[in-house]
């Protein structure tokens, strides 16, 4: 009997593996080889969950340590046309001796010894390090006692190392340029700059940031916190209470659902941790006991808007990225942090409604609109949820993926998403081309309901909503969220855009921390192919460029566009005479092109809230029954694109 070949190729050649397989890399160069590891996914400063926010935040935690030991009460951060960051404080300024090892050197740092930090984010040696190794061009400053010492490094290389007197004020300076061979095409957007300094101001009272000439400064900490990020009127003034290592701001609005920010030792924590949770469970119980009534935890807190800020004694992330306390307790050998929560929240929130009535009369009726709207759809819920319960097992709308947000453990759980797609053709092509690891997709059967006006009853009368929130796992709130992107995919025509405005209003409706948490995007797909032969195209650069990249594997060059602006480009280049074809819907796009606009490439708009942008009104103008309101404004803004790039090139 002849031997079975269990060989799937057996012409590829067989690797060896020996001693030389075996490679020791240096601190630098481990960074540069697995960045991941250090800051999470590179992208391209378009999301704020980008690596090159992360590389601003670890140089500016850093900065935030010494106010925190009352080391400087300034820190001045300028970015040259959103590429090149200096961050510059005047705290006690980098040891000097130590210097080139704190920048340089994994697993070095003074924040091992709590003594010098007692209470501070970077507490693993590794934070500035990955700067150093991540950027391009990278320098060091620190100033102490008259001295200044400066040095360069490329790469994480080193470059230069020099001592000189100074005049200058203590302190230290960093400034660093992202490597655009890890970050391409990157750029720091403006909006998510401002929010980040924004959050460290609150946690910081009484710090001062100048960003590119502008002060940032918060009197009120959290207060002010909750003031410029609500979108809802709140139904009493904000209750602001501190402690020795804690802070608290709470209200209620009428929006549905709860709206947490957490906050460890001045780190925005956006996906919670044991402060949260234990916030959570002790602000319903105190509120429950003080009225001495059977109310459920989830009438107590639907519609809540709240902060909570914890300083711990070396605190334990559940990543590098510093976004989920894991800590248990306040210190090493200290109290839980659910104990120490707990009993500041039930002294201090008890007194604070003993005190005032007003406040208290007015939560308790939310409480109770909270409660009869929950009694009054009991029955629905009850039998959308078995109907929910029954699509898990076979949901013929959904296509789930292996990789979810709330699975325990897994490198990938942050790549998770989710397409909602309008018509079966369209999601059709997604589901062929996705990444069935961290790529489901939900399926709309056409335009869903305008759920502006309505109650939360409509959520479980309606199928196609109520299937959508269970395969999400957000009825009890988004702690349990199971797909970090939620991903409006619809066609780029009248219909789709009537579909994106219907589900951003069912979001808004009855889970707005979806959208404020900065889960909702929409996707944005090519309107344009343009291509041409490669002996046709005038631009040899172009086509020597191809080559490079792509080989020569075909005989075409092709340009996906977006815009009206990257399509006359693309004629530009690939002229004369290129063959264009118009993208009306995603259906129309075949399942292999499709894969490269969901891949490593993908283009998302994030769906956000200003401070100005107050929910009720705007549905009621854009969703509402002002029917001649809405049109006039829509003449009076509508623009019309010529189709001018086929004349000008046919």
């Amino acid at each position: 009997m002849e031997e079975l070949n269990l060989n799937l190729n057996p012409e590829a050649p067989t690797v060896e593996y020996n001693e030389d397989n075996i490679r020791h890399l240096s601190d630098m160069d481990h960074v540069r080889t697995r960045p991941g590891m250090y800051i999470g996914k590179l992208g391209d400063g378009s999301h704020s969950d980008d690596g090159i926010y992360v590389l601003l935040k670890e140089v500016i935690d850093n900065s935030i340590d010494e106010f925190k030991m009352n080391a400087g009460k300034r820190i001045e951060i300028d970015i040259d046309e959103n590429l090149r960051v200096s961050v510059r404080d005047y705290g006690r300024g980098i040891p000097q001796g130590k210097m080139i090892e704190a920048v340089s050197v994994l697993n070095t740092g003074g924040k091992y010894d709590s003594k010098a930090f007692k209470k501070s984010v970077g507490l693993n040696g590794v934070g500035v390090k990955a700067v150093n190794a991540l950027s391009s061009h990278f320098e060091v400053r620190s100033y102490r006692d008259g001295k200044v010492r400066s040095a360069i490094f490329e790469k994480g290389v080193l470059q230069s190392d020099t001592t000189q007197d100074t005049t200058d004020e203590n302190g230290t300076y960093i400034f660093f340029e992202p490597d655009n061979t890890l970050f391409k095409n990157y750029s720091y957007r403006q909006e998510t700059v401002d929010t980040m300094l924004r959050n460290y101001t609150y946690l910081n009272t009484g710090l001062a940031i100048i960003y590119n000439g502008r002060r940032l400064i918060s009197r009120n900490g959290l207060m002010d916190l909750l003031k410029d990020r609500m979108t809802a009127q709140e139904l009493y003034p904000i209750v602001h209470l501190h402690g020795e290592d804690i802070e608290i701001a709470f209200t209620h609005t009428n929006q549905n659902g709860e709206e947490y920010y957490s906050f460890v030792n001045g780190q925005y924590t956006p996906l919670g941790g044991t402060h949260q949770s234990a916030f959570k469970e002790h602000i319903a119980r105190t509120i429950k006991e003080f009225y001495n009534k059977n109310h459920e935890y989830g009438d107590i807190r639907n519609g809540i808007v709240a902060a909570i800020a914890l300083n711990v004694e070396e605190p334990v992330f559940e990543s590098q990225t510093k976004v989920k306390l894991g800590s248990p307790t306040m210190s090493p050998d200290g109290v839980s942090v659910n104990k120490y929560v707990g009993d500041f929240v039930k002294q201090e929130v008890d007194n604070y409604l003993h005190k005032n009535t007003e406040v208290a009369e007015v939560m308790l009726q939310k409480i109770t609109e909270s409660e009869k709207e929950r009694k009054a759809i009991a029955g629905v819920t009850k039998l959308a949820r078995e109907r929910a319960k029954k699509a898990n097992l076979h949901n013929r709308k959904l296509r789930d993926c292996r990789i979810h947000l709330n699975d325990n453990k897994g490198d990938s759980r942050q790549e998770s998403s989710i397409f909602i797609t309008e018509g079966d053709s369209a999601s059709g092509s997604i589901t062929k081309s996705r990444d069935v690891n961290t790529q489901a997709v939900f399926s709309l059967r056409g335009k869903p309901l305008n759920t502006f006006g309505l109650t939360k009853k409509v959520v479980y009368e309606n199928e196609e909503f109520n299937l959508l929130q269970a395969a999400l796992n957000i009825e009890e709130g988004i702690d349990g969220l199971r797909y970090n992107k939620v991903i409006i995919a619809t066609d780029a025509d009248v219909d789709g855009m009537h579909i994106r405005l219907l589900m951003i209003t069912f979001f808004l409706q009855f889970f707005p921390d979806l959208i404020k948490k900065g889960h909702v995007y929409i996707l944005q797909t090519p309107l344009f192919r343009v291509r041409n032969k490669r002996s046709k195209i005038r631009n040899k650069a172009v086509v020597n460029e191809a080559i490079s990249e792509k080989g020569s594997k075909s005989d075409f060059i092709t340009r996906y566009c977006y815009s009206e602006e990257e399509r006359v480009n693309a004629i530009d280049q690939l002229g004369p005479d290129p063959e264009i074809t118009r993208f009306k819907g995603l259906g129309e796009i075949s399942p292999d092109e499709f894969k490269n606009f969901i891949g490593p490439d993908i283009r998302l708009e994030q769906v956000s809230l200003r401070k100005n942008d107050l929910v009720d009104e705007l549905l009621a103008f854009y969703m509402g029954k002002n029917t001649m309101e809405r049109q006039g404004f829509i003449i009076n803004n509508l623009v019309v694109e010529e189709d001018r790039a086929e004349e000008e090139f046919s």
